[in-house]
């Protein structure tokens, strides 16, 4: 197994990691926005609503996109476990 090998593999693991985390994240992200201007609006500083209602949102999204991101996990698993005949070297 020569290096770059081992920078593709762990690159591409990052860049699905990166991709499947990001959908999450970004439903955070934004519900956080919305939440953080209607409070700076209305003056309301509870930090609860803020936790509770990101939570509730990040836990939906990632049960609708489960199917998504397992398929993605799979298909890196199997190309993961397929490369590895060609990482052994022959005797």
């Amino acid at each position: 197994m020569d290096a770059q090998f081992a920078v593709d593999m762990f690159r591409d693991s990052l860049w699905k990691a990166l991709i499947i985390v990001m959908p999450v994240l970004a439903a955070g992200t934004l519900i956080g926005l919305l939440i953080g201007l209607f409070q700076a609006l209305t003056q309301i500083q509870e930090q609860t609503i803020a936790i509770v209602l990101k939570i509730i949102v990040m836990v939906l999204v990632l049960a609708y996109l489960m199917p998504w991101m397992t398929e993605l996990m799979v298909e890196h698993s199997v190309n993961v476990y397929e490369a590895i005949p060609g990482i052994i070297p022959e005797e």
